[in-house]
């Protein structure tokens, strides 16, 4: 074969080899014997263009008798969990964001909400979670993204086929950890948070190109090293301490005949600390799809 052949031919190898290794999604696969469990990593919100959702979502999907989620979407959507939600969120102790950030955090929020042409009086009295939340959301909402994401999608996808729907927690326990989200360290998440959004235009596309190809490595730093490393509080609560109380209730899902699609938060998956990691610590076998 000549020269010019040879290499071609080896290129076409590690082209054909190097695109399969990086096909992949933050969707897992854990087995024990013959009984299956579905992983598939959320964003909570996308736009309309980013569907269709990877293959390995659907290939999920379609295999699932049973559909796990963080919560009953139709519970927190309901009229009184949302007053409940609000009433819980709010200070209502004299406290206010000014008297609970620093200076610099104060200022730095003021500066940032100034261009929303949104005055701080209407959210002096939001407890940090909710605060972060309601930015988030008129953030992403800018940029064309709807609460429509992967988890309301096959949420409703699965009432409407008449598949089992569960959920991990109750719309309280949800509600309560946004309600001490950033409690005791209130400025450094504040200020992290609000560091992460200035990047949104820059980080946003890299983002959901990184949860798409189920980058693990960039997974983790994205949703999971300056979060553990910067607001530890909030690791602890909202990652750590969830995944603990999640896996025996994921563990039961392999004593049954049937296959379980579980929908989380995609920082709940990656990492040391992460559902799949912690699986495997178990002696189950996980593969990436």
């Amino acid at each position: 074969m000549p020269n010019k052949t040879v290499k071609a031919f080896v290129f076409f190898l590690l082209f054909v080899f190097t695109s399969q290794a990086l096909a992949q999604s933050s969707v897992w696969l854990a087995t024990k014997a013959d009984n299956k469990v579905y992983l598939g990593g959320t964003i909570h919100m996308l736009r309309p263009n980013d569907y269709p959702l990877p293959s390995a979502y659907e290939t999920a999907y379609r295999a699932a008798d049973n559909l796990y989620f963080e919560i009953d979407i139709d519970l927190m959507n309901d009229p009184a969990g949302q007053l409940s939600m609000l009433q819980r969120l709010m200070y209502t102790d004299g406290r206010t964001l000014q008297s609970v950030l620093t200076a610099e955090a104060y200022q730095t929020l003021t500066d940032y909400v100034a261009k929303f042409s949104m005055p701080m009086m209407m959210l002096q009295n939001m407890k940090p979670g909710m605060l972060i939340s309601t930015l988030e959301l008129l953030e992403f909402q800018i940029r064309g993204f709807t609460p429509e994401g992967v988890d309301v999608h096959f949420h409703q996808r699965a009432k409407a086929d008449g598949k089992s729907i569960y959920a991990f927690e109750t719309v309280d326990e949800q509600i309560g950890f946004i309600e001490t989200m950033g409690e005791g360290e209130e400025s450094e998440y504040v200020l992290l948070s609000l560091r992460d959004l200035e990047k949104i235009d820059s980080d946003i596309e890299s983002m959901i190109s990184i949860w798409r190809n189920g980058a693990s490595d960039d997974l983790v730093e994205l949703f999971v090293e300056d979060m553990e490393q910067n607001t530890p509080g909030v690791y602890q609560s909202l990652l750590l301490d969830r995944n603990h109380k999640w896996m025996p209730i994921l563990e039961a899902m392999f004593d049954d005949a049937d296959t379980e699609l579980v929908l989380v938060g995609v920082a709940h998956l990656v990492g040391d600390d992460g559902l799949v990691e912690l699986l495997r610590a178990r002696g189950y076998q996980v593969e990436q799809l």
